[in-house]
């Protein structure tokens, strides 16, 4: 059974609060970077590109047969692309209802918000925010489908 947004962020909230030192939560976000599933090349142009990102920071998004939004990314900063993937390990495989509705408390559960540089935090904003402009896009041609 599909695991719900609220389930993967308190997976993600367990699986820091086993992790003290913020160096070794750190190199665990790095981890979840480099097991990123690659984005597709064609998707690294400037129209992917996410705009308030201090990094290179590219997302895709598609939306599935079965009415759930896929979402693939990469960054060209360690850090960053880490932290893409734990955007992406929440949001991915849902509804759009389901990603706009989202409050996304994981961010601050696992303290990543406080340990973030001003521009990295800026940066996680957009990413969140451009996320959430797939779904509603998504949705808006659902409805409009629907319509017709």
């Amino acid at each position: 059974m599909k695991q719900t947004i609220e389930q993967i962020q308190q997976d993600i909230a367990d699986e820091f609060g086993g992790i003290d030192d913020w160096m070794d939560r750190y190199g665990y976000i790095i981890d979840l970077g480099n097991s990123l599933p690659s984005i597709d090349d064609r998707y690294k142009t400037p129209e992917h590109l996410i705009e308030g990102c201090q990094s290179r920071v590219w997302l895709n998004a598609e939306m599935d047969a079965d009415g759930t939004v896929s979402y693939t990314a990469d960054s060209d900063a360690i850090i960053v692309k880490g932290i893409i993937s734990l955007l992406v390990q929440v949001l991915n495989h849902h509804t759009p209802d389901e990603i706009l509705d989202a409050d996304l408390h994981f961010i601050n559960d696992i303290g990543l918000a406080e340990h973030l540089s001003p521009t990295r935090s800026n940066g996680l904003v957009a990413m969140v925010k451009q996320m959430k402009a797939y779904a509603l896009a998504f949705k808006a041609r659902q409805e409009m489908d629907a319509a017709r």
